[in-house]
C-alpha cells in the first residue's frame, strides 16, 4: 500500500458531508476506540471488514481529511513503508471554557463552536453524576447544542468513551504536561524536585515521542506508575483513562510537533534548512561556512534516496504545480504528492527562502506566500481579492502571513460583505461562527520562474 498521489484530494470535503463521511466516522471510531491511533496497515484492514472502500479510496480519505494525521518515520535505508506508519485521530472541536457564560448546556449557546461538557465527565469519573446532587454541567453528548457541533465534525457517531479519548489528546487544557525534569538527571524522579508530589506526569520522553531504544530496558517510565495513578486519579481521572494515557501523549506529542507546520507532515518538514538570500545574489560573506542552504533559486524541491537529501530534476514544474491552489499533487509520470509530502513512497521536502514578511520591501527574492480560501463553486480566491461576484476580504495574504508566523495556533476574524468570519490556522479553515458553515483555507507560495530570477 502507498498512500502518496492516490487521486484529488477534495480539499472542501474535510469529511464532512463528503462522499466518504460514513468511512470517515467509522475510521475515527476505530482510531479513538484504539487509545486515538493506529498503525496504517491494521486501519486498513479493520474498515475493510466494516464497510467496502479500496485502497485508492482509502488513502483519498486519509489524505483528504483533516481528521486524520499520518506520522510515518523513515526506516534505517530513509525509506517510507506503509508498516512504519500510524494513523491519529484529530479534531478542532475542544471544551468550552466559558459554559456559563454561554448561556449552560441546554442551548442559548449564542452561536458558541465549542462543546458543552463537563470536564470530570470527559475524565470518566464525575463525582456529581453518580450522586444524588446532579452536576451544573452536561454529560449529555447528544444535547442540542453538542449534537449539532459534532455533527458539523462528522463526530456524530462516536460513543461517550471515544469521544472523551478524542478530546483529551487534542484540548490541551486537559492533561497535565509531561514533567521535563524526570527526564533529566540520574534516580527514580530523574531531576524533579517535587518527586511524589510533582502535578505534572512522569513519563519517558522518549517512549512519548517513539523513539526510546530501551523498550523495556528502559529506566524511565513506559506506563504511569502508582504514584501517577494517584495524582491523576485526584484530579478526577477515571482509571480506564488512566491506563491509556501514555499512548495518548505519545498522540499529544505527535498532534503538537503537525501544528507547527500545517501544510505539511512534520516529518518531512520538521527543522527544514532556510536558503541563503545573499547567495542568490552572490553576496554571501560566509561562503561554505554559512548556516543556510546555497542554492540559486528561491525554492529547493528534494527526496530522500534513502542515503541523503538530493535535487528534483523536474523542479521548476514541481513550484509551479504546487503554487496552484486547486493541486494536490504535481504533473508527470512520477508526481509529488503534496499531501503526504512524497513521491513514489520517498520522503519529499521543499525549501526555500524566508518569508517576505519579514524583510524590507528592497529584499527581492524572498518568499511571498499567499493565503487561499476556497469558494463556493469549488474554485480557490486569494484573500484581499475579489471573488466572482465583486466582493473582497478585509484581510489581505500578508496579514494572515504575518499573523501566522507570530503564531500558528491562533484564529484570525475576517469581515467579507458585511458577513463575520475567523480563519483558524490549527486545522486551516474559514468559519462563519453564525451559521456553522466552514471553507478550507491553504497557503501557497507565488510562482517565480527559473528565468525571472536569472533576469533580476
Amino acid at each position: 500500500m502507498s498512500c502518496s498521489g492516490s487521486g484529488s484530494s477534495g480539499s472542501g470535503s474535510s469529511g464532512s458531508g463528503s462522499e466518504f463521511s460514513r468511512e470517515v466516522q467509522l475510521a475515527t471510531a476505530l482510531l479513538c476506540g484504539s487509545s486515538g491511533s493506529m498503525p496504517l496497515l491494521q486501519l486498513h484492514r479493520e474498515l475493510l471488514q466494516r464497510c467496502e472502500i479500496t485502497e485508492e479510496e482509502f488513502c483519498w480519505v486519509l489524505q483528504g481529511c483533516p481528521r486524520f494525521l499520518l506520522v510515518s518515520r523513515p526506516a534505517e535505508d530513509g525509506w517510507l513503508r506503509p508498516e512504519d506508519c500510524t494513523v491519529v485521530a484529530r479534531t478542532s472541536l475542544r471544551l468550552c471554557g466559558r459554559q456559563e457564560e454561554c448561556g449552560g448546556c441546554g442551548g442559548g449557546s449564542g452561536g458558541c463552536e465549542q462543546l458543552h461538557l463537563c470536564k470530570f465527565f470527559i475524565y470518566g469519573n464525575c463525582r456529581f453524576g453518580k450522586g444524588r446532587k446532579p452536576c451544573k454541567f452536561s454529560h449529555d453528548i447528544h444535547s442540542d447544542h453538542n449534537l449539532a457541533l459534532l455533527r458539523e465534525c462528522t463526530l456524530h457517531e462516536l460513543t461517550e468513551e471515544q469521544l472523551s479519548v478524542l478530546l483529551l489528546q487534542n484540548d490541551n487544557t486537559l492533561l497535565p504536561e509531561v514533567c521535563v525534569h524526570y527526564n533529566r538527571g540520574d534516580g527514580p524522579h530523574g531531576a524533579c524536585s517535587f518527586q511524589d508530589d510533582c502535578t505534572k506526569v512522569h513519563l519517558c520522553q522518549h517512549f512519548v515521542r517513539g523513539d526510546c531504544i530501551f523498550g523495556l530496558g528502559c529506566k524511565r517510565q513506559h506506563a504511569i506508575d502508582k504514584h501517577g495513578c494517584r495524582m491523576l486519579e485526584e484530579r478526577g481521572l477515571g482509571g480506564d483513562i488512566i491506563n491509556q494515557l501514555p499512548f495518548i501523549y505519545r498522540n499529544i506529542h505527535h498532534l503538537a510537533a503537525a501544528e507547527k507546520c500545517p501544510d505539511s507532515s512534520y516529518e518531512a518538514a520538521d527543522q527544514q534548512p532556510e536558503i541563503c538570500l545573499h547567495f542568490i545574489r552572490d553576496s554571501c560573506r560566509f561562503q561554505n561556512g554559512c548556516r543556510r542552504v546555497h542554492f540559486p533559486l528561491p525554492y529547493l524541491w528534494e527526496v530522500f534516496d534513502g542515503v541523503a537529501w538530493t535535487a528534483l530534476q523536474d523542479m521548476e514544474d514541481i513550484e509551479r504545480d504546487y503554487c496552484d491552489p486547486s493541486k494536490t499533487q504535481s504533473s508527470g509520470d512520477r508526481p509529488v504528492d503534496f499531501l503526504s509530502w512524497t513521491r513514489d513512497s520517498q520522503a519529499v521536502r521543499r525549501l526555500s527562502t524566508v518569508s517576505s514578511v519579514t524583510k524590507p520591501p528592497h529584499y527581492v527574492l524572498t518568499t511571498d506566500w499567499l493565503w487561499y480560501y476556497r469558494a463556493e463553486r469549488g474554485n480557490w480566491v486569494e484573500y484581499g481579492q475579489p471573488d466572482d461576484r465583486q466582493r473582497t476580504t478585509s484581510v489581505t495574504s500578508r496579514t494572515l502571513e504575518e499573523a501566522f508566523l507570530a503564531d500558528r495556533t491562533a484564529e484570525v476574524r475576517v469581515v467579507k460583505d458585511q458577513r463575520q468570519y475567523v480563519v483558524s490556522f490549527k486545522d486551516m479553515y474559514q468559519r462563519n461562527p453564525k451559521h456553522r458553515t466552514k471553507r478550507r483555507v491553504c497557503r501557497r507560495p507565488r510562482f517565480v520562474s527559473v528565468a525571472e530570477v536569472t533576469n533580476r
